[in-house]
This record gives C-alpha cells, structure tokens and sequence, in this order.
C-alpha cells in the first residue's frame, strides 16, 4: 500500500472514529467518564448515581451517557425499569481509535520532513 492509499484509509478510519472523538473531546463528559470509574460499580450505575456525583442535572446526565452509548464507550443493561450503565469491556470504539492513531503515526514517520530545516 503506498502512502495516498494510506492517508485515504486513515481519512476513512477518521471518519469512522468520528463519535467516539466527538464524546470523548468534551470536558464534561470526560468528567463523567472519571467519576464513574471512581465509582467502582462494574455491574453498573444509574443515572441518579451519576447526578448524586456531579452538578449536572438528571437530563443531561442522559444526555452525555446516550452520546457515549452511541460512540461505545458505554452500553445499558436493563432491569425492569432500570438501567445501569456500564464501560464496554470488549473496548471496541477505543480500539478502533488507537489503531487510527497508530496508522497516523507510522504514515507521518514515512513522509518526507517537512519542517524546512
């Protein structure tokens, strides 16, 4: 593969990443992402959990966790009326960014330098 059709994979791979860049970018809700992590409940939280945790309303709580549940960062497990919310453990969408990032650094290193020096 020579290096356009890297850079049109990595485009794609960009592309691709888009959700999880765009959830994990925000200050709020890698706030949240932190906070559950200090809460140490593998099986799951509840969004009043969260709330009680930071200075967010209930709605925006579950607003932030449905854009990380749309990027895969988190999944929801029901029962009956609730639901817990939980990191992905197969960690699928943060692989995928690292193998994207990985890509732009090994086709940065074959370019040529560019720094004019």
């Amino acid at each position: 593969m020579d290096v356009n059709e890297k850079i049109f994979a990595l485009a794609e791979n960009f592309s691709a990443s888009a959700k999880i860049l765009t959830a994990i970018s925000d200050e709020t809700r890698q706030h949240l992402i932190v906070e559950m992590m200090k809460m140490g409940h593998c099986m799951g939280v509840r969004v009043g959990e969260i709330t009680e945790r930071t200075n967010l309303s209930r709605p925006a709580v579950s607003h932030h966790l449905q854009i990380m549940k749309d990027a895969g960062i988190v999944k929801v497990r029901k029962e009956g009326t609730k639901n817990f919310y939980y990191f992905d453990s197969e960690m699928e969408a943060f692989e995928r960014l690292i193998e994207t990032l990985q890509l732009a650094m090994k086709i940065s290193k074959e370019l040529p330098d560019r720094s004019g020096e």
